[in-house]
């Protein structure tokens, strides 16, 4: 039997692929038709649940090429010398629209990476920005469900987002970057991608170093107009995901310079912001950016299903020399990105080719569903028969903790407007202008108390984002 035979999947040839096996030419079908119930049941499960968040995506893979030697900072292997490539797979998103939605919607762009290392896989899963909304993870479901459907009504309404918003200003610098001209992407080759959470480095002597990610676009910045995004919503509504895959056919490969803001250790107790907080950036003057790389993408996925949409990645893919901060939200992502992975694909997810490590895999995991031959040697530790053991020279050195453990409030003594009014300050008369008015749109037949609530807001990043704002919604203070 050769490959162009149709089979079942358990390789049985299918003699009939037209017609139901029935009762007579007008009769009931028949339940012994087992070729029609496989086509039928698997039919029925070929979607595994869309993603909460990040649903619609675009991935390609690629290479991280080493530039600089940071060896001072981290032992990890994949920076362990200039010229050193290692291969990676990079899915984009859009974080709030489903599955079908269209790829310029006003939304962060999700910048999820997933390196190869020779240590296992090291997942980078940012934005394009270098903040976020919140600072707690208690608040992320509070915040997503106020930017998704209504659930009484099933469509999305304004008056639930800016409600939140008047309620939450640590999201006021994210805000003020979301509506501005940067809110909407070209694509996903021409936008700038984030780790945006603190991590932390540690090297060979057993120094630790909190470490920012930035991936700079070296095809430069462009965004959509709204006017631009709509019309591209009606006419070419996977835009992005187009883009992407065709100007790699055309071997236009997209590169970004890979660079890292590194902060001894010490200095967070003393920084003038918490360098752990989500809602922050850390000033480029205090600590510059130091390129280390090239991130390359040169290779589309084969199979959309397969590769980008099984893709999981977690922050919690750390390897020897790179690890976590007492970001609160980084640490609420560590449980809830695997979480998510497991819930969506199985408890064997990392065992999908495009999850799967390139180095060999030693543990004792069994069982669940398999794609392998589940172990060849017993499932328990510590035995004698010469299984897989644990490494103490990659152990992480001791993170310094201080303080009572309490639920604190991190709104005290918190300055949510400073930085958001600082980059306002940044943008042109003419930025200024399409800020405010994309915000005053959205604004339009909120009621009346909520959009003071948020005016007053806005007004405190800077007088005239407010009062630009208020004059655009026909309000006079």
């Amino acid at each position: 039997m050769d490959r162009n035979t149709l089979t079942t999947a358990g390789g049985q040839p299918v003699s009939e692929n037209q017609h139901s096996l029935t009762a007579g030419p007008r009769g009931p079908i028949l339940i012994q038709d087992t070729h029609l119930i496989e086509k039928l049941a698997h039919f029925n499960r070929e979607r595994i649940p869309e993603r909460v968040v990040h649903a619609k995506g675009a991935g390609a893979y690629g290479v991280l090429k080493i530039t600089k030697d940071i060896s001072a900072y981290t032992r990890a292997k994949v920076f362990s010398e200039v010229g050193k490539e290692t291969p990676l797979f990079l899915r984009f998103s859009t974080v709030a629209g489903e599955k079908g939605s269209a790829d310029t919607e006003r939304d962060p762009r999700g910048f999820a990476i997933k390196f190869y290392t020779e240590e296992g896989i090291w997942d980078v899963v940012g934005n394009n920005t270098p903040v976020f909304f919140e600072r707690d993870p208690s608040k992320f479901p509070d915040f997503i469900h106020s930017q998704k459907r209504d659930p009484i009504t099933g469509y999305k309404n304004p008056v639930r987002m800016w409600d939140y918003w008047s309620k939450a200003p640590e999201a006021l610098h994210q805000m003020t970057i979301l509506f501005s001209d940067r809110g909407i992407p070209d694509g996903y080759r021409y936008m700038n991608g984030y780790g945006s959470h603190t991590f932390s480095f540690w090297n060979a002597k057993g120094e630790r170093f909190w470490v920012k990610f930035h991936f700079k676009s070296k095809q430069g910045i462009r965004n959509l107009t709204a006017a631009k995004a709509g019309e591209l919503a009606g006419s070419d509504p996977d835009y992005a995901t187009r883009d992407l895959f065709e100007a790699i056919e055309r071997k236009e490969f997209p590169q970004w310079r890979f660079c890292i803001q590194v902060m001894p250790e010490a200095d967070a107790e003393k920084y003038k912001v918490n360098p752990f907080d989500l809602t922050k950036v850390w000033s480029h003057k205090d600590y510059p950016l130091i390129e280390v790389g090239t991130l390359e993408l040169n290779r589309n996925p084969k199979n959309y299903f397969a590769e980008v949409e099984q893709a999981a990645f977690s922050p919690s893919n750390l390897v020897p020399g790179i690890g976590a901060s007492p970001d609160k939200m980084l640490q609420g992502r560590l449980f809830a990105y695997p979480d998510a992975q497991r819930y969506r694909l199985g408890g064997n997810y990392q065992m999908i080719p495009v999850n799967r490590p390139k180095n060999p895999v030693g543990l004792y995991q069994r069982d669940g569903i398999r794609f392998d031959e589940n172990g060849n040697y017993d499932n328990y530790e510590p035995n004698s028969f010469g299984g897989p053991v644990q490494d103490v020279s990659v152990k992480e050195p001791p993170l310094r903790i201080s303080g009572d453990a309490d639920r604190y409030d991190s709104h005290a003594g918190n300055d949510d407007y400073s930085q958001a009014g600082d980059l306002y300050r940044l943008f042109s008369p003419e930025e200024r202008d399409r800020l405010t008015s994309v915000i005053a749109g959205t604004m339009k037949g909120v009621p009346s108390d909520i959009v003071k609530a948020n005016l007053s807001h806005f007004e405190k990043c800077d007088p005239e984002y407010g009062r630009k704002i208020a004059e655009k919604l026909g309000i006079r203070s």
